[in-house]
């Protein structure tokens, strides 16, 4: 019963969505809820995993840097010629671009999750990309913008501290010493995170009301194709390379899924409303399209 709920994860977002879409102002009210949401997400999932787990990931550092490598090598390239082929203004490509040079987000833990991909990996992943990302961001805005875009190192560690690391270890250190006695709710962690996944997206949705009312059809596309490019090339090359299919699975939704929020927010300081609105898109769209493959894999 459990995993048919799950398994209308995608459909669950679809309509919520669209309810939020509807209902901005409603659902904008929870903007403060995303954190601890996610949080709570990363807790459930701790509780799935043992230290053992993380102890095997470290031994395999080459399919971590393959992951860091796609990330910042592929999909900022991806991004840029997207932009060039579609001919998006400057406002649009310096979005795509900073879309393109994020770290992997959080999201990216959970439809992993969702998914049965390696957890474990997943959130190393995430925690070494945005480390990386401290410079690589810099770093490649100049290369393909010619211009620096200063990234808020403190907040970036306090937010992967305060809502993957801590509530994992936390969830790890549960599960390791007292599992038995937690055997019985386990079951019902898949469904809280579903619930919770769902709402952060509703959440999303609402506070991008906005920018979606506008939307143009080239950022649309543009989006959909840079994702998609990156589930290929997430997937394909550590296939290519021999990996299991479970690695495989992680590393295709590690690299698709960005942090988006940080490029919304660094766009709209630093650049302008408009080179805001892939980000904003994107954070709906990788979701949707992410929990889709996640469905697909489960089954």
């Amino acid at each position: 019963m459990l995993n048919r709920i799950v398994n209308l994860f995608p459909l669950g977002a679809i309509i919520l969505s669209s309810i939020a879409f509807l209902n901005a102002e409603l659902f904008s009210t929870f903007k403060s809820s995303i954190v601890p949401l996610l949080a709570l997400v990363m807790f459930t999932m701790g509780m799935t995993l043992k230290w053992a787990d993380f102890k095997a990931v470290l031994k395999k550092p080459l399919v971590i840097s393959i992951a860091v490598a796609i990330q910042f090598i592929l999909m900022p390239l991806f991004a840029y010629a997207i932009s060039i082929m579609l001919g998006l203004s400057v406002d649009l490509m310096t979005g795509m671009v900073l879309v393109g040079a994020s770290a992997g987000g959080t999201a990216s833990n959970v439809i992993c999750y969702l998914a049965k991909g390696n957890v474990a990996l997943s959130i190393l992943m995430t925690v070494v990309s945005t480390l990386c990302a401290v410079i690589l961001m810099p770093a490649l805005t100049f290369l393909y913008l010619n211009q620096v875009v200063p990234v808020p190192v403190q907040g970036m560690l306090m937010s992967i501290l305060s809502i993957v690391l801590l509530p994992v270890i936390l969830g790890t250190f549960l599960n390791s010493f007292f599992a038995q006695r937690l055997k019985i709710i386990q079951p019902v962690l898949p469904l809280l995170s579903t619930f919770s996944i769902v709402f952060i997206i509703a959440i999303i949705v609402g506070l991008n009301h906005d920018n979606l009312s506008v939307l143009a059809l080239p950022v649309l596309l543009a989006v959909v194709l840079h994702n998609m490019m990156g589930l290929i090339a997430g997937y394909s090359i550590p296939w290519l390379l021999k990996y299991d299919a479970q690695t495989c699975r992680t590393v295709c939704i590690e690299v698709a899924m960005q942090n988006s929020g940080l490029s919304v927010a660094l766009a709209i300081k630093y650049f302008s409303i408009t080179a805001a609105l892939p980000g904003a898109l994107f954070s709906i769209w990788h979701n949707i399209s992410g929990s889709f493959l996640a469905l697909y894999w489960r089954k």
